[in-house]
């Protein structure tokens, strides 16, 4: 066996396909996952992969069972573990830096995700397409689940033009090129689709079956959607307005600007025509502060368009606590 710390390096032996899998509380499936995922491997006469698990700061026996499966498969699973809980982007970043597949699949840890739909993402791939999610059509979850995903979904696909039915999902495919380079956190790890049409990868979409959870409990509630909106934010200003924040802030403050000159505007004619006082009224500090409020925006984006935003901020090895690979090969993040 050999353990590896963030700071040693090696020469890699590339894979045709890795599977990267966040795990959080997963205990009860991570076996069973990852039987399923040799089985269609194994159909597919495919032999050169990899299985990659991110333990990302669980509590209960995660750990345990990827280590029984890593000293069974030494020559097929990676185990990365978090010193606490990161969050799902930062776990996905950290087995695509330490993955070495051409192409590269993620699956959420808690057998919803059918690996028998493996075969369909191969094919979509060998169309041509860098990308290809999958689409829950028939989907076997609460309403409390699926209300706010479709929700999120339908802004998301109105906000940003990819046309996707379900960002939120995580059986995805990627080739290689994809996610080379790609930086992720907070809840951008659902955006990758709309980070990859921005740099002009070719998207497609596959339905595939959704299994009901038939252990443990969702680690996800409401407040990941609040979240994932705010992001959202982030990501139509890096991608639509990445090259342009003048135009972002600029609109914005004329918009503010229009609503201060409209509502002074009025009320000059009402001071002009001795209607009435204006001096104590509401819409003149309404004006106001939309005129205040549009000269900052208009600032802010001369401001943006004279910042160079190109600057790395690469900590994430920080995260790791302890690598397992039993390859007769160190490892490290591919650059």
């Amino acid at each position: 066996m050999v353990i590896t710390s963030r700071h040693e390096s090696a020469i890699f032996k590339p894979k045709q396909i890795s599977f990267v899998i966040p795990i959080h509380n997963e205990s009860a499936t991570i076996s069973l996952l990852f039987q399923a995922i040799k089985r269609v491997m194994e159909s597919l006469a495919i032999n050169n992969y990899e299985v990659i698990f991110i333990d990302d700061g669980s509590k209960d026996q995660s750990w345990l069972e990827i280590n029984n499966l890593v000293q069974e498969y030494a020559h097929l699973i990676k185990a990365i573990k978090f010193r606490r809980n990161f969050g799902k982007s930062a776990a996905l970043a950290t087995g695509f830096r330490y993955s070495q597949g051409n192409i590269i699949f993620t699956l959420d840890g808690d057998l919803q995700d059918d690996p028998a739909e493996i075969p369909k993402f191969l094919a979509k791939l060998d169309e041509g397409y860098d990308l290809v999610c999958g689409w829950r059509q028939y989907r076997n979850d609460p309403l409390s689940k699926t209300l706010p995903s479709k929700l999120f979904n339908g802004v998301t696909a109105l906000l940003t033009g990819v046309k996707l039915h379900d960002f939120n999902i995580g059986f995805k495919a990627y080739r290689r090129e994809v996610i080379d380079g790609m930086k992720l956190y907070g809840e951008l790890h659902r955006y990758i689709p709309v980070l990859a049409n921005s740099l002009g990868f070719r998207i497609a979409e596959v339905a595939v079956n959704h299994q009901p959870r038939q252990y443990g409990k969702s680690n996800y509630g409401w407040e990941r959607y609040t979240r994932g909106f705010i992001d959202l934010l982030t990501v139509l200003a890096t991608t639509n307005y990445l090259h342009k924040p003048g135009h972002l802030f600029g609109g914005l403050g004329l918009t503010f600007g229009a609503i201060a000159l409209s509502s002074l505007g009025y009320l000059l004619i009402l001071w002009l025509m001795e209607i009435r006082p204006i001096g104590n009224r509401p819409l003149f500090f309404f004006g106001i502060l939309c005129a205040i409020l549009s000269v900052q925006l208009i600032s802010l984006g001369i401001l943006g368009e004279l910042i160079t935003r190109n600057s790395e901020h690469n900590y994430a090895d920080k995260q790791i606590n302890e690598i397992l690979d039993h390859t007769d090969q160190d490892i490290s993040p591919s650059s």
